[in-house]
């Protein structure tokens, strides 16, 4: 994940980027709330930071390259593939934190780092499916996945995720899955729900999952609005959008 540490994130900056000066003041202002929330935690490591680019062009992705981010977050493969296939000379990683088609996993295993919403089985059975037959053409490495949790008393109906009682049956199939590495959990607070409770359930679930699978550390939780309280209850990975990149381009 990218290095939190950057007090000099404008140096190197054209004055004549307007946007790059831009993005760099947004993220040193996510730095600075993120070192003050670990602080305030009684932590000493920095959670990961994954900038959530959806909708933004490539050309974003470039300008926070070379502001020393390496992370970048895609919800919609087809936006992703097409990013990750523009800036092949980036020394980037790619994370598809959106819901998940089988059908769509095949592309997804041509550029991914991670999955973080690996929600069912049939996913699981895809992705491995398909990482064999990336690692066959290009030797790509272990493919990282992290089982999207549903904290919605619908489980999950509007956002995705699995069950609590489910995430543990998850972990055993894609801890059994050749090519197919369990990082840990990842989950969205329910909207209008308060989010520190949200994340405590959360690490009551990490927990249960690290209790048989001790490798599975990651907790990707918190986006701009509720990362303070992600960091209380141990978030390792943030997922950051609007705060660093603004609002949403206008479709022309």
């Amino acid at each position: 994940m990218t290095s939190l540490g950057h007090d000099d994130a404008l140096s190197g900056v054209a004055a004549s980027d307007a946007r790059t000066t831009e993005l760099a003041r947004r993220l040193e202002v996510v730095q600075a709330r993120i070192s003050a929330a670990t602080a305030a935690a009684g932590r000493v490591d920095l959670p990961g930071l994954i900038v959530v680019t959806k909708f933004h062009p490539a050309a974003d992705v470039r300008r926070l390259a070379t502001l020393g981010v390496r992370d970048f977050g895609e919800n919609r493969d087809q936006e992703a593939a097409g990013k990750s296939a523009e800036l092949t000379d980036l020394d980037v990683r790619w994370h598809f934190i959106g819901q998940l088609q089988s059908k769509k996993a095949k592309s997804v295993a041509k550029y991914a780092y991670s999955v973080q919403s690996v929600d069912r089985p049939q996913v699981i059975e895809a992705l491995e499916k398909a990482v064999a037959r990336e690692r066959d053409l290009t030797g790509r490495h272990d493919l990282e996945c992290y089982i999207q949790v549903s904290l919605d008393d619908d489980a999950g109906a509007h956002r995705g995720g699995a069950r609590p009682s489910e995430v543990e049956s998850l972990a055993a199939k894609i801890a059994s899955s050749p090519g197919l590495k369990l990082a840990g959990v990842m989950a969205v607070a329910p909207l209008g729900a308060d989010p520190e409770a949200a994340f405590e359930r959360l690490a009551v679930v990490s927990a249960e999952v690290r209790a048989n699978h001790p490798e599975a550390s990651g907790v990707s939780a918190g986006m701009s609005q509720d990362l303070e309280a992600a960091i209380k209850f141990g978030a390792t990975h943030l997922r950051i959008g609007s705060d660093i990149l603004g609002s949403r381009p206008a479709v022309g």
